[in-house]
């Protein structure tokens, strides 16, 4: 039993030695070093670990578990201007079970740890490379490509890399002929760990071949390894009528399937010039966009809710996006099949090249803020990290109102991580770059922009102080002066939800709806009052109440962030808050005259609207 115990103790002994070995050769900073409680999943820190079942989706009780406290940060290779972009997520410090009510929030936490890792490598080495300068050496994301630059053309299809993925404007045209049947799919960035990246999009065109009876048809879809197969979506389609819209326009037009005869009828005026028209006979026939053998151009547009497909002109059909499957996730666009591809040319692609013409950098820079520095207004405005041109456009037009230039109001943007890695080395230069960048290091996703929103309370109330906290989007336009004015006007300072209200709205039921709800997510009938997300604005009240009960785990969590305010703050309103609903008709979808936020517009509809207000002092849309 002694020669045992000295043989443990031997054991024990060159165990520490070993140990000791190890943290000299590895010093704490190189390594995502952290505190990690009992309950912690030390292999990954990101990861839910609970000694007991977590509960029920609809029912999560009252317990707090704790998932994260500052895991990811290696502190000790970055400046102290690189950390000012991580301070929300800092404050954010913990995940509770409850954050598991959102859709993929698993996934996207898993990923963002992948992501934020290897954008870390990349950092410390390009450091080592530069001795410390900032700038990535060479710029990956071009605003353009075409088969010259970046694909391969051959008679059965093409293939087009895109570095950086796509964004709302972006757009793909291609020139073919095709000869049969072929297909156009959107393909997402590989994974770890999976053996097929996702397909955004499927996009098969089914063309009749000799002697058969088969039917001409347009078919979409997608798919993920861990969801298989979509909802197949067809053009034309029986059901057509009871589909919600995309971005207001048809899944399929209506034109598709139905051709009506048309022949060319000529008249002779009193003048002897010839009138010629067309004329339909009223028999309808079978029309396809497509045809063997026949020259098409036809352009896919990424839209707000989905894409778009016009062919030769004229709009064809309209696919929503579905969760988790955005379309900055796109990696490669593949056209293959019975098809000659004559060219192909994706524009509009989402762009850092402005670090390069950018003459004007401190003036686009924000006003330095001391810590808890007292502010009228704290602006969060929600962005995915590819959209670098809506971000440019912001900060060149209302972010340069006099209240914002000087210190009365801030505007930070709230941004997630991107799958891919190109991106994400973009997004972190241009965060120290512009210093005014706030990056959530979780895969982005719709479903998750909640997170956001708790983040923006956080930092309005805990990294500066506000007396009041806005929520808005990278293609909003926000009259800062007149949100103040009407501030002023309301003169209500706790309690107050201020914006586009809606009360008694009911949930959207429908699966292919973008706001599509459940009834396990809410049972109720209709949803309590609510603010839209284009912008709204809470007191400080209320912003500290949001980050103090996710902090204790006692937040429920909601995807839709802008009625999740509302379930929140009717929580607050049922345990005694006196709550201030007003409303503002002048907080607009799209733009109308007058307007105080318009939501939806393009990046040169802000410098248009802008210019509208710096030159004639007028709150007037503009046209497209």
């Amino acid at each position: 039993m002694k020669t045992w115990k000295c043989g443990a103790l031997n054991i024990f002994l060159l165990l520490l030695f070993v140990i000791g070995c190890f943290v000299i050769k590895n010093p704490i900073k190189k390594s995502f070093f952290f505190h990690v409680p009992p309950t912690f999943n030390a292999t990954n820190p990101l990861d839910w670990e609970s000694p007991d079942p977590p509960p029920a989706r609809s029912n999560p009780g009252n317990t707090s578990q704790v998932i994260s406290d500052e895991a990811i940060f290696a502190q000790s290779i970055m400046s102290n201007e690189e950390q000012s972009s991580l301070q929300a997520w800092r404050r954010f410090a913990r995940f509770t079970v409850r954050d598991q009510l959102l859709p993929n929030a698993n996934e996207a936490i898993n990923d963002g740890v992948v992501a934020w890792q290897k954008l870390m490598i990349s950092v410390q080495d390009e450091k080592h490379e530069t001795k410390g300068s900032l700038g990535w050496k060479e710029k990956q994301c071009p605003p353009f490509l075409s088969n010259m630059n970046a694909s391969e053309v051959h008679e059965n299809g093409a293939k087009l890399w895109v570095p950086c993925g796509l964004t709302q404007g972006s757009s793909i045209t291609f020139t073919s002929i095709p000869s049969g049947s072929f297909q156009v799919e959107l393909i997402g960035e590989m994974l770890p760990g999976e053996p097929d990246p996702p397909i955004i999009l499927q996009y098969n065109v089914t063309l009749k071949r000799d002697n058969t009876s088969e039917d001409l048809v347009i078919s979409q879809n997608t798919w993920t390894v861990a969801h298989g197969w979509g909802e197949e979506e067809h053009c034309p389609s029986a059901i057509q009528e009871n589909r919600t819209k995309v971005d207001e326009l048809d899944r399929c037009d209506k034109f598709v399937g139905n051709e009506y005869n048309q022949t060319i009828k000529t008249n002779q005026n009193n003048s002897g010039s010839t009138n010629i028209s067309m004329v339909y006979d009223g028999e309808a026939r079978k029309h396809f966009p497509f045809k063997q053998n026949d020259l098409f151009v036809a352009t896919l547009r990424i839209g707000s809710e989905g894409i778009h497909m016009m062919v030769d002109g004229n709009h064809l059909t309209s696919f929503a996006f579905h969760e988790a499957l955005e379309p900055w996730l796109v990696g490669k666009i593949s056209i293959s099949g019975d098809v000659n591809v004559i060219s192909v040319v994706a524009s509009g692609l989402p762009t850092s090249d402005y670090l390069e013409h950018t003459n004007d950098m401190n003036a686009l820079k924000p006003v330095a803020l001391p810590p808890q520095t007292e502010l009228n207004l704290f602006i969060g405005v929600l962005s995915t990290a590819n959209n670098l041109r809506r971000r440019m456009a912001v900060r060149r037009t209302w972010m340069q109102y006099p209240a914002v230039r000087t210190g009365q109001v801030a505007v930070r943007f709230f941004v997630g991580l991107n799958k891919n890695h190109t991106v994400n080395k973009e997004l972190w230069d241009e965060a120290r770059t512009y210093e005014d960048i706030q990056v959530m290091p979780f895969i982005d996703n719709y479903s998750l922009i909640t997170w956001k929103t708790i983040a923006i309370c956080i930092y309005g109330t805990q990294v500066v102080s506000a007396k009041f906290i806005m929520k808005t989007d990278d293609d909003s336009f926000v009259r800062v002066d007149e949100v103040l004015n009407s501030l002023d006007r309301i003169n209500v300072t706790h309690g107050l939800l201020y914006g586009l209200i809606y009360s008694d709205l009911e949930p959207h039921r429908e699966p292919d709806s973008k706001w599509y709800t459940t009834l396990e997510e809410w049972p109720h009938d209709k949803y309590p009052p609510w603010a839209s997300g284009p912008g709204y604005v809470v007191s400080k009240d209320i912003a500290e109440a949001v980050s103090k009960k996710h902090r204790e785990g006692q937040l429920k969590m909601f995807k839709l962030e802008d009625v999740a305010m509302g379930i929140w703050i009717l929580d607050m309103k049922n345990k005694g808050l006196q709550v201030r609903y007003e409303k503002d008709d002048r907080i607009v979808y799209e733009c109308i005259d007058g307007y105080v936020v318009a939501h939806r517009q393009s990046p040169g509809e802000l410098l248009c609207l802008w210019k509208k207000i710096q030159e004639k002092n007028l709150t007037k849309c503009c046209s497209n």
